[in-house]
Formats: structure tokens, sequence, C-alpha cells
């Protein structure tokens, strides 16, 4: 059950189709699950509460159903992308509240050689509709020691922007390729490529840009315009993981590393280190940290001032210039660590309860601190099988 934090939480939960609804070996057990996730940000920024339930059923011998339902409450305040005011460091805020409700549901089969699997999902807010879809399938190579996973995935998004009478459209497709290799009984490793392309509305409508704009001669004053991002995104995503057992430690490494591009110009590099940790027969502890880095978009700008860029008020303009003041497309660093607890308490049971730190810092020397967060995630979760 993926539970997500509020920089993914408008539809993301369709753009991980590829990899949520991904088959997996089939398991003679039903099960139901719970998760809370509770996410705050600091200095009264954006807060998330999620519930999510999962059930997952078996229909004969080779079928499996799984079905997870989301709800989440969102509230707090948010950059909006305008710059600090002279002798503040303190970019502006906008307060925001949102509910979102959200569903996935993936039909797997098990076939000779072959494991195929479909997967639908929708998500709701009062401003933003998005349905996904998918298909995927998993080819067992080598006597089973090999595994190729194919997949093509795709959303369909309607956008509620406050300055069109119509809603604005998205559209995007993902295709994924990937081979997992088991090396020996303990080591396994994985290598995934994934393209993607996005068309139509891609701005955030609720981000502005501002630039010290001559109202009549000599006069100048500082003026705020949406701001206006290309119609048309393509992304590359390369990804190595290693995964290996320690028997003599009781324990498992979990190893990846994902390098990103896409056609802003934004390159990404993300290490992602979990160590799985028995503790008796019962009880897995698992330290996890996770490093992300990002170069700027090529269109970012902090403020308009002392570039060549002309903004205009209206809807996003496909020909261009492009322009964004949001943070997220700023050149930064973020740190996520953390601890995770699981308690197989029975045969059915397992319990589990997680905290983890998340820290982003801006890496341009020109936006303020101020415009990014730091926060603290809950999770708790149970599991109940039959």
């Amino acid at each position: 059950m993926n539970l997500l934090p509020p920089s993914t939480a408008r539809a993301a939960v369709l753009a991980a189709l590829l990899l949520w609804l991904s088959p997996r070996a089939l398991r003679a057990e039903d099960a139901v699950r719970y998760k809370y996730q509770d996410y705050q940000e600091m200095g009264g920024r954006i807060a998330v509460k999620v519930h999510g339930v999962s059930f997952e059923k078996d229909l004969g011998t080779a079928t499996r159903l799984k079905i997870e339902g989301v709800i989440d409450a969102i509230a707090g305040a948010t950059p909006n992308g305008q710059p600090a005011p002279a002798g503040s460091d303190q970019v502006p805020l906008s307060q925001l509240t949102e509910r979102r409700k959200a569903w996935n549901a993936a039909l797997s089969r098990q076939f000779a050689g072959i494991n195929l699997a479909l997967g639908a999902a929708n998500s709701r807010e009062s401003d933003y509709v998005s349905t996904g879809w998918s298909l995927n399938t998993i080819t067992d190579f080598n006597q089973k020691n090999t595994s190729l996973l194919v997949g093509l995935a795709g959303t369909d998004d309607d956008i509620r922007v406050f300055y069109q009478t119509a809603w604005a459209r998205k559209r995007t497709n993902d295709l994924i390729v990937g081979v997992t290799q088991l090396l020996d009984p303990q080591t396994s490793v994985t290598l995934n490529f994934t393209w993607g392309r996005q068309r139509g509305f891609l701005a955030d409508p609720y981000k502005l840009v501002q630039k010290n704009t001559e109202i009549i001669p000599g006069v100048s004053l500082p003026l705020t315009f949406p701001e206006n991002r290309p119609a048309e995104r393509d992304k590359w995503i390369g990804l190595a993981g290693l995964n290996r057992s320690f028997p003599g430690l009781h324990g498992t490494v979990d190893l990846s590393y994902r390098l990103y591009h896409d056609s802003y110009d934004t390159t990404a590099h993300t290490l992602d280190l979990a160590w799985f940790q028995h503790l008796g027969e019962h009880v897995i502890l698992r330290p996890g940290v996770r490093f992300y880095e990002q170069s700027a978009a090529d269109f970012f700008h902090y403020r308009l001032d002392g570039t060549s860029v002309v903004p205009a008020a209206g809807p996003p303009r496909p020909q261009g210039p492009f322009y964004s003041s949001d943070y997220r497309l700023s050149k930064m660093r973020t740190f996520t660590y953390g601890l995770k607890l699981i308690w197989n308490a029975t045969a059915a049971w397992q319990l589990d309860a997680a905290f983890e730190r998340y820290d982003m810092r801006g890496r341009d020397r020109v936006t303020p601190q101020s415009a990014y967060c730091r926060a603290n995630i809950i999770t708790l979760g149970g599991r109940f099988a039959w």
C-alpha cells in the first residue's frame, strides 16, 4: 500500500501504477490491511492525514485481486511562488485545504511462465480528477532465476483552473522494462528503465511569478502572473537495485540507485538504502535512509527581475516563453531517514510502526531556505491474513 506525502498527493497514486500494479508471486492467503500516515511540515506548513485500506483475495489457484482505497485530508500553507519581500527571507505562503479520495485495483493471473496484471485507478479532488490504467507482465526464464518485467500505464486527468471557464486536460503514458536476476540464494539484482510522456496542462494553476513591470514611463510595480510551463514533458528513468541477505547477521540489505532526466533539463539522483534486521522470530527492525538531489528546470527563476522574460496574464501559452518560480523545480537536495518496526504477532496478524524525518534544502544560493520544507512522518499499520 502506498501512502503518499503531499508533494505527490495530487493524483500521484496513478503515476505509480506501473510499479504498484506489477504482478507479484501469488500467495495462498487472503489479507486485509489498514494504514494510517501523518505527514507534518514544520512551521505551520502542509499537514496531511492519510487513511488507507487494501484487500487481497485469491480467485482460484492462479488469479488474485487486490483493491486499495485511500482518503487524504490536506491543510496548511505552501509557497505561492512570489519572492520574499524586501528586507525579509520569508517567502509568501498561501493557505490551502483539500480532501482526496482515491482507489486502485489490480487483477493478476498466472499463466505458464508468465504473470499478467491489469490495473485501474481513480483519484478525485475538488479541482483535479484523474483516471489511470495499466498492463504489466512478468515472464520467468532460466528456471525462474531470471524475470523480465514489461509494463504500460496511462492517466487521463481533468484539472479545474480558476482563470479558465473549461476544465483543462492532461494525459500521461509510461513504459517500463526491467530484469531481475537471482545471482545466488542470498543475492538478487534488478535493472529497470522507464520512459514517460506528459501532454496537456502541466502548470500548477496556483503558482505565481513576479516581475517589476513598468506601468507608465518611470513607474514600475511588482506584478504577479500565472506560471507558464511547456505543454509537454518527456522523462527517462534508470534504476539499479541490489538485495542481499546475510544469514549470519539475520539481516538483509536493500540498496537502489535511480537516475532521472526529463525534457525540462532536470537531472535527479536518488540513493535508497534499507537494512532489515530480524530480532528473534517475530520482530523486524528496518532503519533506512534516502538521498535525493536534482538540478533546476531550465525555465525556473526565483524572480523574473533582471531576465528578458516577459510574462503575460491568462492561460498557458504553448509557444512560450516558459517560466516558473515553483521551488519544487529549483536546484535542491533532500534527505529522508527513519526507522520502521514490524511485528509478526501471530501467523495471521502483522503490525508495523514507522517514523521518518524529511529534510529539503535549496542549493541555488538564490531561493531562500524558507521556501523549502522539513517534515515528520508517522506511519501505523496492521495486516490480517487468513
